[in-house]
């Protein structure tokens, strides 16, 4: 997706949001950050009931791409690294905090993001993750909102579609769990208040999903484009 300078949600927000609306998000917490070097007692009372592994993220506005800047530690297995992340990734500059989530691994990774397009206004997009988009530019592109049923045309677009039906031993993935997440991706755009979003990766398994990594950029007040009535009710709420 394109970089824009607009108003942006940090990550945690974006999945409270995105949960609210049915999406699903790992467990974790947000600790923010202050002035005081943070405890070994309040790292561990807050992330104690996530569980091992654990992933911990830097939540920092300024920065585009976590892993590049070093603000992503995976596979937190003991208290003493839980500890050492949490305060490592504080002192990156600009960090507002850090989001520590419980590690998931091993679902076929998509995308699933929305655009404002010049020409045909709201779009949802799908596609798979890593190579799929990045090289092969393998994605499909709807009008937003969509239905279930055109989310399910929407993937079956793409040319990597057997990917998700199951290779190499792996089950399908859930289809329906994935079609939800574009409906639900599309109505927010629909909503005429969001100028992008960006679930990336959306990590896909036989059964459910999670979204490991969001961003919505909310556009100025300024530039809402309203829509039609029939696709106000049970979404602008949220915002």
């Amino acid at each position: 997706m394109r970089s824009i300078d607009g108003p942006q949600p940090m990550e945690h927000e974006s999945k409270r949001l995105l949960s609210g609306l049915g999406l699903p998000v790992p467990k974790g917490v947000f600790i923010k950050k202050t002035e005081k070097k943070i405890s070994k007692e309040e790292v561990l009372f807050k992330t104690g009931g996530i569980g091992f592994p654990l992933a911990v993220k830097t939540v920092c506005p300024a920065i585009r791409s976590k892993s590049e800047a070093g603000g992503v530690r995976l596979r937190i297995e003991t208290s003493r690294e839980i500890v050492d992340a949490v305060r490592k990734l504080m002192e990156i500059e600009g960090s507002r905090g850090v989001l520590v989530e419980q590690m998931v691994e091993g679902g076929t990774e998509a995308i699933v993001g929305g655009l404002i397009d010049a020409q045909f206004g709201p779009v949802v997009m799908f596609g798979l993750g890593g190579i799929f988009t990045e090289v092969f530019r393998d994605v499909s592109f709807a009008l937003a909102p969509t239905s279930p049923k055109e989310a399910q045309r929407l993937i079956s677009r793409i040319k990597g579609q057997s990917v998700l039906q199951g290779v190499r031993g792996r089950l399908p993935v859930d289809f329906k769990t994935l079609g939800a997440a574009i409906v639900t991706v599309s109505r927010l755009m629909a909503t005429g208040l969001i100028q992008e979003i960006d679930l990336n990766p959306l990590s896909l398994f036989p059964r459910g999903a999670f979204v490991l990594d969001a961003k919505i950029f909310v556009l100025p007040a300024e530039h809402f484009v309203l829509p039609d009535e029939h696709v106000r009710p049970g979404i602008t709420g949220y915002i």
